[in-house]
């Protein structure tokens, strides 16, 4: 399975990145929430860790609707009946997916990140190392949750409201967790880790398990 995830994840990729369109938006997106948060703040003032750190993730959460919007809308047109024809597990094609969204994540992470520290006037106090081990475990709940959705929006017409809707109140739990995690990183007072990792892993575990196990029956019986 773990082969045939890889090429549906190197297919997404190379058609995503095509053109910097998808990837481009994302940037775009998050950059423009970044700077709007930053007019609040007047000129040499340091904007608060826990708000930085809520403005970087809700920059994700919303970088990743536009992410799988775009992964699941290049298999319009029966491209997705080729896809469950092949002899792959259709878990696959969800883990795929997953691959490919984290990928493209992580990319615009690497702007949102930088454009926090300049944009908020943040100078982050604790180990970036540990920092990175958050937002990748962080992330993998994201996109575990974002690829099963994704399924359910794909082929609709109003998918992005659909996607919205759905993803942020199951999202809330592992960006609260995620945002204090982050907020320890920027200040360097690290409070309850143990507490909001282990949140944040029991979400990957749970919505991993859930998305192996729905995703045959949601994206095999769409509409």
């Amino acid at each position: 399975m773990l082969s045939r995830a890889a090429a549906v994840a190197a297919k997404d990729l190379r058609l995503s990145l095509a053109g910097a369109q998808g990837p481009a938006q994302t940037v775009l997106l998050g950059l423009i929430l970044i700077f709007i948060f930053s007019l609040s703040r007047d000129p040499g003032e340091l904007f608060p860790p826990l708000s930085a750190a809520a403005v970087f993730w809700l920059a994700t959460a919303f970088g990743q609707v536009l992410v799988f919007n775009t992964l699941y809308s290049l298999e319009e047109g029966g491209c997705r009946d080729g896809l469950l024809l092949s002899p792959a597990p259709v878990q696959a094609v969800w883990l795929g997916k997953a691959a490919a969204g984290m990928a493209l994540l992580l990319s615009c992470q690497a702007v949102f990140a930088p454009a926090v520290v300049a944009f908020l006037g943040q100078r982050p106090a604790g180990s970036l190392v540990s920092g990175l081990v958050f937002i990748l475990a962080a992330d993998w709940g994201i996109v575990a949750l974002g690829s099963l959705l994704g399924a359910i929006s794909a082929g609709r017409g109003a998918r992005e409201s659909l996607l919205t809707v759905v993803l942020f109140p199951l999202l809330t739990p592992l960006l609260l967790a995620a945002i204090r995690l982050t907020e320890g990183v920027l200040s360097g007072e690290p409070a309850d880790t143990g507490l909001w990792l282990g949140m944040v892993l029991a979400f990957d575990a749970v919505f991993t398990a859930a998305a192996l196990a729905l995703f045959p029956s949601l994206y095999s019986g769409e509409d």
